[in-house]
C-alpha cells in the first residue's frame, strides 16, 4: 500500500567482530506466528457469494469455506465486523453464533467436538455498505460534465475485509477465494480473477462470477464495480486493463505504458512470472484513504496516483503515477506471492516496494536522478527515527489499531534505506540472486524476516543477518563520528559509533554493525564493518583532501566530523557529487538538531550555494525544506523578516536562472524544480514572485489555458497564502466547481495556505463539509495546520467537540486515532500538548495512544530547536547584514 550507487569496495573488517542486538527472530511457522484468532481450525478455500443494494446500501451475503480442523474443538472463532451473521452450519449441522463486536469477532458453538480433518463450513449474513473508506463501501462522485456516479470498492488492509465476510482476517490464513456477487446490470466489475461468467439477476442486475484466485490473504481480495471502462496493452504475455471512470481512461495510458514496462522488468528481477492471468489498475475518483492498494491483479488507486493529462496534470503527477504504479506492482511479488505472516513485519511488504519502486522508475527514468532524490525521503524517516517515541522497524503488533500505526515512515522510507545499504553490501547482482531464492522457496506463503535474511545469506556468502537485524530489531539512528590525524604524509581516520537522538537526553544504548564507506573526490572507496566494542582506523594517502563517509548515500547513519575534516569537506564541497552535498547538508542540520553543532555550520554551507552555481534538485529539496522548517520556528521572532531577506537571496539566483516560462529544452528535474522555487519564493515575501503569481492566477481565473499545468500548483499556492476574501473566494468557488481529485486537492491546498484567521476558519470548514472526499479529510487538515502559519488556531477548531463528531463520522477507522496528533504535532504550544493527551480520543485504542504520544514527543522537541534555531539565526542573520 502506498500512503511515492553502489561502490565497489572492499571488506576490511572481519565477520568475527560483528555484535548483533539482544532481539532475534525465528523463521515463518504458522503454529507460532501472532495473532488474534486461535489455529485449531484453518480455512483453504472460501466461496462467497454477495447480493449489493447500492439504494439501501446493504449487502448479503453466503458463504462456504473449505476449513481443516487440526486439533478437536466444539468452537470456532473467525472475524466479523459490522456484519450480522444469521446462520451457521458446520457440515450441514446448525452452529450457535455468538459476536462480540468489540472484538470484531464471531464464535460458532457445535452441539459436539468437531473432529480433525476437513470439513465445510456455511454461513448467511447482512451487512451495510457505509460511505466510510474501509471495507466494503460506496464512492459518490460527479463526472465532468457534472452527472453523479455511484461505484462500489472494496479496502480491505489492515482488517477489514472481515467488513464484507466473515473470515479469518490474518494475513497467515491464506486461502483461495471463489467470488460471485450481484451488482447492477450496468456496472462493470473487476475482481483479483478474471469474470468466468456474468448473467442476469433480475431487471436492473446481473451475477458476476469471477474466477478462483491463487492462496492469499484476505487483506488482498478486491471488488470494485461502476461505471468504468478501461485502456489495455500487455506487459509481456500478461493482459494489462487501466480502468477509470468512463471518459477518463484515455488518462490511463501513461500508468500503461508504465506497467507494460515494469511487468517484464519484474518477471526478470524476481526470477518468478506473475503469476496471474492478468492485471488490472483501478482509479478509485477521490474517496480513498491510501495512495493506492496492492490487491492481487486488481490493484487499487486513488485516481490522482493513476490518471495523467499531459494538458492539465502537474509533472510530480506524472512522476508520482510512475512511482506508485512500480511500488503497487512490486507488492505483486513482496506481499502478495510472499505475505509477512503477521503485521510486525509490514516492512517486509512496504520497505521493500519503496525500494523497488525507485529501482523500477530510475531504470526506465535515468534523467530523473531517483536515488539522489531519495535524500528527501531518507531526511523524512530520520527525522521520525530519532526521537524517543520511534519505534523498531519490526515491531510487537498487538491489535489492528496498533497495526494501522506501523504504516510509516520506518517501515516504508527506512525499510528503503536498509535494504539499500544491504544491497549496496552485498552487491547488486548478489542481492537479487538471494531475492530469487527467497521468492522461489516462499511462494504463496508467508515469511519474517529472518526468512530474508537467510536467503540473502546463502547466496553471498555474508552473514547477513547480523548486520541486518541490528537495523531492524532496535530503533535509531547510528552516529558515526569521525576524527582524523595526519602523519608522515598520510590520513588516518578514527571511526567511532554511537546513537544520534533528537530530544531524548537519555536514549538506549543500541549496538549497531554498520557497512561505513569512505571515499573522496579522485580517491578509492574503503569500506569497514564498524561495531560498538571496538573504532575501526582507515588510512590514505596525503594529508588535506575532502574525506567523506557514506558517498552516495547508501548507508543508514548520520556522521559527525571533526573540525578539521568537515572544513576539508567544505572547502571541496562543490567538488562533491550532488547526492554527497545533500547528505552532507542533510547531516549538518540534524546535528544542530540534535544540539551536537550550532545552526550556523549549516548556514555557512549553503550560503554558498549561490556563489558556487549550484543547480541540482535534490541539493535545493533539501535546503528549500530546511528554510520552511526555520521559517516556522521563526514565528514571533523579530529576525524572521531577515531570515526571509536571506533566504530570498539564496534562492534568487534559481528564480531568474530558472524563469517562469517552462523552456522546451529544459530537463524534467527543473520543470520539478521550479514550482518548488516559486513557492517557496512566496513564503518568503519576494515581492517580484508574489505579484507574478497574482497576475499570473487572474489570467488564469478567465483562461485557464494561459497557465502552464507545471505552474498551476505554484502559482495558485502564492496566490492562496497572500489572499484577500476576494481570492479566497474564487478559489474556494475552483473548489467547488473541479470535479478531478488532482484539482480539488491543488486549490484546497492553495485556500489551506491562506494567513487571514476568519479565512482559516473557512478553511477548515470546508475541508469537512463533504466538497473533500472523506479519504482525504483527515490529510487536509493537517495540511491547514502545516500552511496557514498558525496550526494553533487550527488546533482549537478541529478539536471542539461538536466539530471533532462531524469530522470523524467521515473517517475510516484508521484515521481516527491520527487526526487530532497530526494537527497538533504542527505546534510548539505545550498547551496543545496538554490538550491533546486529555482529549478522550488519545487514550481510544493502542494505536491512539501511540500516535498521541509521538505528537506530544514532537511538539516538545521543536519548540526546544526553535529557541535554538532563534538564538542562532539572531546574530548570524545581523552578522551577515555586515
Amino acid at each position: 500500500m502506498n500512503f511515492r550507487p553502489a561502490i565497489a569496495t572492499v571488506l576490511l573488517a572481519g565477520t568475527a567482530l560483528l555484535s548483533g542486538p539482544a532481539l532475534g527472530e525465528s523463521p515463518f511457522d504458522f503454529a507460532h506466528a501472532p495473532g488474534q484468532l486461535p489455529k485449531d481450525v484453518v480455512p483453504g478455500a472460501y466461496r462467497i457469494d454477495i447480493v449489493t443494494d447500492l439504494k439501501r446500501l446493504a449487502l448479503t451475503g453466503h458463504e462456504e469455506i473449505d476449513v481443516n480442523v487440526t486439533a478437536p474443538t466444539a468452537s470456532i472463532t473467525l472475524n466479523q465486523a459490522g456484519l450480522t451473521l444469521t446462520s451457521a452450519k458446520l457440515d450441514g449441522t446448525p452452529a450457535k453464533i455468538t459476536q462480540d463486536d468489540k472484538a470484531q469477532t464471531a464464535t460458532l458453538t457445535l452441539p459436539h467436538p468437531l473432529a480433525t480433518g476437513a470439513h465445510k463450513l456455511t454461513i448467511a449474513y447482512r451487512g451495510p455498505i457505509p460511505a466510510t473508506p474501509n471495507g466494503i463501501y460506496y464512492d459518490d462522485y460527479r463526472t465532468t460534465d457534472g452527472k453523479q456516479h455511484r461505484m462500489l470498492v472494496t479496502q480491505f488492509e489492515v482488517a477489514d475485509a472481515r467488513r464484507m465476510f466473515p473470515g479469518w482476517d490474518e494475513p497467515a490464513f491464506k486461502a483461495t477465494f471463489q467470488l460471485t456477487a450481484t451488482l447492477p446490470a450496468s456496472f462493470t466489475a473487476v475482481s483479483n480473477m478474471p469474470i468466468e461468467s456474468s448473467t442476469p439477476a433480475g431487471a436492473h442486475a446481473k451475477r458476476v462470477v469471477f474466477g478462483t484466485s491463487p492462496r492469499m490473504s484476505t487483506y488482498l481480495l478486491a471488488l470494485v464495480a461502476g461505471d468504468m471502462k478501461a485502456v489495455s496493452g500487455k506487459g509481456g504475455d500478461t493482459p494489462i486493463n487501466v480502468y477509470a471512470p468512463t471518459g477518463e481512461q484515455e488518462q490511463g495510458r501513461y500508468a500503461l505504458t508504465a506497467a507494460s514496462q515494469i511487468l517484464p522488468y519484474y518477471n526478470d528481477y524476481f526470477g518468478v512470472a506473475y503469476p496471474l492471468p492478468k492485471m488490472d489498475l483501478i482509479a478509485i475518483p477521490g474517496n480513498y484513504e491510501a495512495g493506492a492498494m496492492e490487491n492481487w491483479g486488481a490493484i487499487t488507486f486513488i485516481d490522482d496516483d493513476l490518471l495523467f493529462d499531459p494538458k492539465t496534470s502537474a509533472p510530480t503527477t506524472q512522476e508520482a503515477v510512475y512511482i506508485v504504479v512500480a511500488h503497487e506492482m512490486a507488492h505483486q511479488w513482496s506481499g502478495d506471492l510472499v505475505t509477512m505472516g503477521w503485521w510486525d513485519n509490514i516492512w517486509l511488504n512496504e520497505g521493500f516496494a519503496t525500494w523497488m519502486e525507485t529501482k523500477a522508475t530510475d531504470h526506465f527514468n535515468p534523467t530523473w536522478q531517483m536515488w539522489p532524490r531519495q535524500h528527501y525521503e531518507r531526511e523524512q524517516a530520520m527525522a521520525q527515527d530519532a526521537h524517543p517515541t520511534t519505534h523498531p522497524i519490526q515491531q510487537v503488533i498487538h491489535d489492528v489499531s496498533e497495526a494501522d500505526t506501523a504504516f510509516d515512515r520506518i517501515s516504508y522510507q527506512k525499510g528503503e534505506q536498509v535494504i539499500r545499504m544491504v544491497e549496496d553490501w552485498v552487491g547488486p547482482d548478489v542481492f537479487r540472486d538471494g531475492m530469487r531464492a527467497y521468492m522461489k522457496a516462499h511462494a504463496y506463503g508467508n515469511t519474517t524476516s529472518a526468512d530474508l535474511w537467510a536467503a540473502l545469506s546463502q547466496v553471498s556468502h555474508q552473514d547477513v543477518a547480523t548486520v541486518a537485524r541490528s537495523f531492524t530489531e532496535q530503533p535509531g539512528i547510528p552516529l558515526v563520528t569521525v576524527g582524523r590525524r595526519c602523519e608522515a604524509g598520510k590520513t588516518t581516520l578514527t571511526l567511532t559509533e554511537g546513537r544520534f537522538a533528537i530530544g531524548d537526553a537519555h536514549p538506549l544504548p543500541a549496538r549497531w554493525n554498520i557497512p561505513v564507506t569512505v571515499a573522496g573526490p579522485g580517491i578509492a572507496a574503503q569500506r569497514v564493518i564498524l561495531t560498538p566494542d571496538q573504532p575501526a582506523h582507515l588510512t590514505f594517502a596525503g594529508c588535506d583532501q575532502a574525506l567523506k563517509a557514506n558517498p552516495g548515500e547508501n548507508g543508514y547513519y548520520r556522521v559527525a566530523y571533526d573540525a578539521s575534516s568537515l572544513s576539508a569537506l567544505g572547502k571541496a564541497f562543490s567538488q562533491l557529487s550532488a547526492v554527497d552535498r545533500a547528505n552532507l547538508l542533510g547531516d549538518q542540520y540534524a546535528l544542530f538538531q540534535a544540539g551536537l553543532a550550532p545552526l550556523s555550520t549549516w548556514l555557512d554551507l549553503v550560503a554558498t550555494l549561490p556563489a558556487t552555481h549550484e543547480d541540482n534538485i535534490a541539493v535545493w529539496q533539501d535546503t528549500i525544506g530546511r528554510l520552511k522548517d526555520l521559517d516556522a520556528m521563526e514565528r514571533g521572532s523579530p529576525s524572521r523578516p531577515a531570515f526571509h531577506a536571506f533566504a530570498r537571496a539564496l534562492l534568487g539566483p534559481q528564480m531568474a536562472r530558472l524563469g517562469w516560462t517552462p523552456r522546451a529544452d529544459e530537463s524534467f528535474l527543473d520543470t520539478l524544480l521550479r514550482p518548488q522555487v516559486i513557492t517557496a519564493l512566496g513564503q518568503f515575501d519576494d515581492p517580484a514572485v508574489i505579484s507574478g503569481a497574482q497576475e499570473r492566477f487572474a489570467a488564469y481565473v478567465k483562461n485557464p489555458g494561459s497557465l502552464p499545468a507545471s505552474l498551476v500548483d505554484p502559482v495558485t499556492s502564492v496566490a492562496g497564502q497572500h489572499a484577500d476574501a476576494a481570492t479566497y473566494a474564487t478559489l474556494a468557488k475552483m473548489l467547488h466547481a473541479a470535479t478531478s481529485t488532482e484539482d480539488k486537492l491543488r486549490f484546497f491546498n492553495a485556500l489551506a495556505a491562506a494567513q487571514d484567521p476568519a479565512l482559516i476558519r473557512q478553511t477548515v470548514q470546508i475541508a469537512y463539509s463533504g466538497v473533500i472526499p472523506n479519504g482525504r479529510v483527515a490529510r487536509s487538515l493537517a495540511r491547514v495546520a502545516a500552511s496557514s502559519d498558525n496550526p494553533d488556531l487550527v488546533w482549537s477548531l478541529v478539536q471542539d467537540p461538536q466539530t471533532q463528531k462531524q469530522i470523524r463520522a467521515r473517517l475510516a477507522p484508521w484515521s481516527q486515532s491520527a487526526l487530532l496528533p497530526a494537527i497538533a504535532s504542527h505546534s510548539v504550544n505545550p498547551d496543545v500538548a496538554k490538550a491533546l493527551v486529555n482529549d478522550p480520543s488519545a487514550t481510544a485504542s493502542i494505536g491512539a495512544r501511540i500516535e498521541a504520544h509521538k505528537a506530544t514527543d514532537l511538539i516538545a522537541a521543536n519548540a526546544a530547536i526553535a529557541a535554538r534555531a532563534q538564538a542562532d539565526l539572531t546574530p548570524w542573520l545581523a552578522a551577515l547584514s555586515h
